[in-house]
């Protein structure tokens, strides 16, 4: 554990196409509680075609009235997240870097509060993490998909989604690190585009340091409005699952192959069912659909506006599982044939990418 005071904070953010919810999150960097000369911000655009750049740019000038030490807007030309963190880590100055997605929003003390866990003694924390639905695509159904995407059955089981107690955990969202643990660690490997988190809080453990977590820290992120954008979402999560066990397999838990082991199952029930009898794949297939009627009308009752599209929600359970097992069938294939170039993650100070 560190005893050395925070001095200047790095808060970062990168964003891709994000022009309607990032005004909301300069919004609340502005609303920060944490003295603004002691806060860097760092916004990086990776390629955005929606004027996401120009609102950075426009923020940026208002530094001095804003009283933040300074904005800086820079370009991550790979557009992939992994390599656009590593432009904040590469560029910042602060003695702590605190990352912000782009489609999120944080809590006014989010800064202070990160800073006063790690002036105690830690390394790196974070705090929970849940999902929200933006107010621009408010409805009954995407009240309903949100449900979906809370729930330990059919989204995660991370800790930074549950909340609780604070503790020591194994990875964290809109993270905070010291310089220093980023600088013996070493950045995001960029040849992984889902999965980097997974990989960098690893590494970090494996450094011996150790990842704080604290209920006190609060931010938030956007669901996924569609059922088409989420399932999108979950067969990219699952791909790279695939494609990370070859490349950085401790990094992973055995909780992120639950939906590849469900997937399996069903073909091998659906084989079972056509060369001699369909007895396993109905009892399967009833105990699965008694589960996911149970778990609907328990997040109903638990639900403080129901609505009728909830009745899906089984249907939406079962498209997640499906698209996140095929997406890792996928991924391990591609992982299989297909083998990932070497990628230094050694820390350099360089300016620029």
């Amino acid at each position: 554990m560190s005893t050395k005071n925070i001095g200047l904070v790095s808060v970062g953010v990168v964003a891709l196409n994000e022009a309607a919810a990032i005004s909301a999150l300069l919004e609340d960097i502005v609303n920060q509680d944490y003295p603004h000369e002691n806060i860097e911000v760092v916004l990086i655009d990776s390629g955005s075609s929606d004027g996401t750049r120009d609102i950075m740019k426009s923020f940026a000038e208002k530094r001095q009235e804003l009283g933040f030490s300074s904005i800086e807007v820079l370009d991550n030309p790979k557009r992939i997240q992994a390599a656009g963190w590593n432009v904040f880590f590469r560029n910042a100055k602060g003695d702590v870097f605190i990352r912000v997605d782009g489609h999120a929003t944080i809590a006014r003390d989010f800064v202070s509060r990160n800073v006063a866990v790690l002036n105690a003694g830690e390394d790196v924390c974070g705090g929970y993490r849940p999902t929200i639905v933006d107010k621009g695509t408010q409805s009954n159904w995407a009240e309903t998909l949100h449900i979906a995407e809370e729930a330990a059955f059919g989204s995660s089981v991370s800790d930074y989604r549950r909340g609780g107690e604070a503790r020591y955990v194994d990875s964290l969202f809109h993270g905070a690190y010291r310089r220093e643990v980023i600088e013996k660690v070493g950045l995001f490997d960029e040849r992984l585009l889902r999965t980097e988190d997974n990989d960098l809080h690893y590494r970090i453990r494996e450094a011996g340091y150790k990842i704080r977590f604290d209920p006190s820290v609060r931010s938030a992120q956007f669901a996924r409005s569609s059922l088409k954008k989420m399932l999108k979402q979950k067969y990219g999560n699952g791909y790279w699952i695939g494609r990370t066990l070859f490349v950085q397999p401790k990094c992973l838990q055995k909780f992120h192959f639950a939906p590849f082991v469900f997937l399996l199952g069903i073909i091998a029930l659906t084989s079972i069912g056509a060369f001699a009898t369909w007895l396993p794949f109905a009892v399967c297939a009833a105990l699965y659909a008694a589960a996911t009627v149970v778990l609907t009308i328990r997040a109903a009752i638990q639900s403080p506006e129901r609505n009728w599209t909830m009745v899906a929600l089984p249907f939406v359970f079962f498209g997640i599982h499906v698209s996140y097992g095929v997406g890792t069938l996928v991924g391990l294939i591609a992982g299989a044939f297909k083998k990932m170039p070497p990628f230094d993650t050694a820390f350099s100070a360089e300016e620029g990418e």
